[in-house]
């Protein structure tokens, strides 16, 4: 093994009071770093609780992902830090939307992919889809790559949302 560690990719979620200007404070912590975020998402979890959980993918070396767990624990309205990648099984998800212009043999051929990657049709017109895709990454940048050779238009995409698995909260 060499000297240099490898950066890996890492899923935490953080979960903070739901109050105005946190995004942004964590987005700075990692934009003031240089550290880069490749997927954000963020929701209330608990309106009685007044929670949001904060999902962000990220990459870097070992040490790079403990400063930014001990940064964003550093946080004030920041409650709890897991990541989920270093925790044990978690699930993944993303959904994305795409919008693929076709006719004749690529629109059929787009309609079988749809069916073969379990995507819904959630908008159609006479010359072009809107696709519904849910599951892994990887599962969603295949599904787009496919539709590329068959017309796609626009592409959409929420972000990952994960948990835990089993019946612990976060």
């Amino acid at each position: 093994m060499s000297n240099r560690e490898l950066a890996s990719s890492h899923t935490i979620s953080v979960l903070v009071d739901n109050e105005p200007g946190i995004l942004a404070r964590v987005v700075g912590l990692f934009s003031g770093r240089g550290y880069n975020i490749e997927s954000l998402t963020v929701a209330e979890t608990d309106a009685a609780e007044n929670l949001s959980r904060i999902t962000i993918v990220t990459a870097g070396t070992p040490m790079v992902i403990e400063q930014i767990k001990a940064q964003l624990d550093r946080l004030v309205p920041v409650h709890k830090v897991h990541d989920l990648t270093m925790e044990g099984p978690h699930i993944e998800r993303e959904l994305a939307l795409i919008k693929v212009k076709s006719t004749g043999e690529k629109r059929v051929e787009a309609l079988r992919l749809a069916d073969v990657f379990r995507a819904k049709v959630i908008d159609a017109k006479t010359d072009s889809f809107v696709f519904e895709v849910t599951g892994n990454s990887d599962k969603v940048d295949t599904f787009i790559s496919l539709m590329a050779a068959l017309g796609l238009v626009d592409v959409g995409r929420t972000g990952i949302v994960a948990m835990t698995r089993g019946g612990e909260a976060l």
